[in-house]
């Protein structure tokens, strides 16, 4: 995957993440597969902007369906999560190194 094609992942991921709804999805879909019915159930949304959003969710890589008859069910993608947890691995990584530098600069700076 070419870093275009990382960066154009990771913004969808963040997208489809930056709504409430979205994530509240998420977190049913965390515990188990469900079908658009009973995904949209508990919301007080009609149930095509429901689908609206698990498409979003599809879209980006964060949830998969299948189709059984009518019945359309979703999970989790495995590894959903992979390249966002990659992604702020490398961001405290990078705040850590800057934190040390900083550490040793002031240590430094106090000796006589």
């Amino acid at each position: 995957m070419t870093a275009q094609q990382t960066q154009q992942t990771l913004d969808a991921k963040f997208h489809a993440l930056s709504d409430a709804t979205r994530r509240a999805l998420v977190e049913r879909l965390s515990h188990e597969p469900s079908s658009v019915k009973e995904l949209a159930q508990p919301i007080p949304m009609s149930l095509p902007t429901v689908l609206k959003h698990l498409v979003v969710l599809e879209n980006s890589g964060i949830v998969l369906s299948e189709k059984s008859g009518r019945v359309r069910t979703y999970k989790l993608a495995p590894n959903a999560f992979e390249d966002l947890e990659r992604w702020v691995e490398e961001r405290k990584r990078s705040w850590h190194r800057a934190f040390d530098r900083l550490e040793q600069y002031l240590n430094d700076e106090e000796e006589p």
